[in-house]
């Protein structure tokens, strides 16, 4: 079959090849899917690139990069009914702690790993629901329904930022947004009813204004670089559910003003989520799916020998819309 594959740390453009591997075949408990499309993610550039902290040497021979994707179950292994054969599927934690992710035209891999699509959802936007899905649904949901609460999202014009401005209104919150100045009138369209760039001097007596007091949940991607920001602008008993702080992995934290309004300090990393939490995520993702509450931007669709250019795209930033590698 053909797969993307790696096998040294460095630039996409240096290390990124396609060959030939030998076609899988599912395991007790798996199922082979026939990959339509292979979500690429920051994640995945980080770790082709070398740069998680503590990593030193890859952690396999070979790799075939990328956690998320899409396809058709074409075969099922010893105790996986085989009546899920020909069902379109969306995957998730594809490469996490093994070689074989799903930048490859068949992935064999744990069949609740390959959830079932509903009939109203495409491919494209199934290879999406992965990391930037779940991540979305669970720092809006992670604690229930935020019904009459008011959201802040931290970077809503990103992947995760986006879709959790749609979620949260959907779920019947009061959004507030930040993003770059570029980005406002789309984060707008999205649903959110304030957006802010996150640059103005002024952003914290603006979110509070907003807010009229304060936000009760916020959706943050940069803990590091806004932890006294958030202090600021939360309510008492707020939760700052946080997902990323690449700008500053090693943050200092306000703990007297955060003490003081007893916030709670959420973080998620989508990969270790708990099976029922997942569970809950795929549900909450599948709802708003088919209440047509979620819309997506367009993909930027790769050929398999385009994967390097895949990953400049994800490692540049500001894009709209998915990077996906198609088969």
């Amino acid at each position: 079959m053909k797969a993307v594959t790696w096998r040294r740390f460095g630039a996409a453009q240096d290390v990124l090849q396609v060959e030939d591997l030998p076609k899988p075949t599912p395991a007790e408990g798996e199922v082979l899917v026939r990959v339509a499309f292979s979500g690429a993610n920051p994640s995945d550039a980080k770790a082709r690139s070398g740069t998680r902290p503590g990593v030193t040497k890859p952690p396999f021979e070979v790799i075939v990069p990328h956690s998320d994707g899409s396809g058709v179950i074409e075969a099922v292994g010893a105790g996986v009914d085989a009546a899920s054969v020909g069902e379109r599927v969306w995957i998730w934690n594809g490469q996490w702690q093994r070689p074989f992710g799903t930048c490859a035209e068949y992935v064999a891999l744990p069949a609740d790993q390959a959830v079932a699509l509903p009939d109203c959802v495409s491919l494209e936007v199934g290879a999406v629901l992965g990391i930037p899905g779940l991540t979305a649904a669970q720092t809006v949901f992670g604690d229930g329904d935020v019904t009459g609460q008011t959201v802040l999202v931290a970077g809503g014009g990103g992947a995760v930022g986006y879709l959790a401005v749609q979620l949260a209104v959907w779920g019947g919150a009061t959004v507030i947004a930040t993003c770059g100045a570029r980005d406002v009138d789309r984060v707008r369209a999205a649903g959110a009813t304030h957006v802010f760039d996150y640059a103005s001097p002024t952003l914290a007596e603006d979110i509070l204004a907003a807010s009229g007091g304060g936000v009760d949940r916020a959706v943050e991607v940069e803990l590091g670089p806004n932890l006294s920001l958030l202090a600021e602008v939360m309510k008492p008993l707020g939760t700052i559910a946080a997902y990323g702080s690449a700008k500053d992995m090693t943050p200092e934290m306000p703990f007297g003003p955060m003490l003081f309004k007893a916030l709670k300090l959420d973080i998620t990393l989508i990969y270790i989520l708990p099976k029922a939490a997942r569970d809950a995520a795929i549900a909450r993702l599948h709802e708003a799916l088919e209440a047509g509450a979620l819309t997506l931007e367009a993909p930027n669709v790769f050929a398999p020998e385009e994967a390097g250019a895949a990953h400049d795209l994800v490692e540049a930033g500001g894009r709209k819309g998915a990077v996906l590698v198609g088969f």
